[in-house]
């Protein structure tokens, strides 16, 4: 019931958001429209704790440094975004394009400066969709959030983290800042269910711009995945266990690691 009653919620906060912001798409610059989603994510927070039964808590703040970034995010839930977006400021995220599909959402993602990538013109097109966000965003000096894994996570797994975050820092000169979460915990992937506790988003300390590429993503999904593991020892009140490395999932799909096929996963 608390997951049903936590849905409806939420689309119909969803839904009323998109609709306010509407008269303000036609204006310009994005001052308003930024300000009516920061309000929407601080009631889905609110949702989250009052019907969801999900507390928040942030940690290293301090962490953040001043002028532009990029945060690369674990990806365990639909919730993480929400749980971020909120705590910092000037922040532009990058999507697939397939969250267009939704009526309206297309025009308020341009407006927000959100970096869309084209998924479906190619690898070529792909590029230069990023590169085309990249560039705005620097010049604007603002902040991107990026899940380097590329796909919802399961708890105590992780997918082979994407070097496309190392080409952005080098593209951009700027560092990054590394964000660990155990929301998977209470709110799993996309489902519906929802568990009581206390959902922590910690930022860990930057990694500065200009590491080799192999460096940089072996110290990002260390840093990562190791705080990750401990927030999820947290939460359960046990130790903490490495997380598993899985195979990518099928696009479109959520990654259900399959206890009869365990030769497909290996130590991370």
């Amino acid at each position: 019931m608390r997951g049903f009653l936590f849905t409806v919620t939420y689309y119909l906060l969803s839904v009323g958001y998109v609709l306010v912001s509407l008269p303000f798409l036609a204006l310009p610059g994005r001052g308003p429209v930024s300000l009516i989603i920061r309000s929407y994510t601080r009631a889905m927070n609110l949702n989250l704790r009052l019907i969801g039964g999900i507390s928040k808590e942030v940690r290293g703040r301090e962490n953040l440094p001043d002028g532009a970034f990029i945060i690369a995010a674990k990806h365990q839930s639909w919730g993480d975004g929400y749980l971020i977006y909120p705590e910092v400021k000037n922040l532009a995220f990058v999507t697939g394009d397939h969250l267009e599909k939704f009526p309206l959402v297309g025009g308020i993602l341009r407006k927000l400066g959100a970096i869309v990538i084209d998924t479906c013109g190619g690898g070529d097109r792909k590029a230069e969709s990023l590169r085309e966000g990249m560039e705005v965003a620097r010049q604007e000096g603002r902040r991107i959030l990026i899940y380097p894994e590329g796909h919802l996570a399961p708890v105590d797994h992780h997918f082979r983290y994407k070097p496309g975050v190392w080409h952005m820092a080098e593209a951009m000169g700027v560092p990054v800042v590394p964000v660990a979460t155990n929301i998977g915990v209470f709110w799993k992937q996309q489902e519906t269910r929802k568990t009581p506790g206390r959902a922590v988003i910690e930022f860990l300390s930057p990694i500065p711009v200009g590491l080799p590429k192999d460096e940089f993503m072996a110290q990002l999904t260390e840093v990562v995945e190791a705080r990750t593991a401990e927030l999820v020892a947290e939460a359960r009140g046990g130790p903490a266990t490495r997380a598993t490395l899985i195979p990518d999932p099928p696009n479109g799909t959520d990654a259900k690691p399959a206890s009869e096929d365990p030769a497909s996963l290996s130590q991370a």
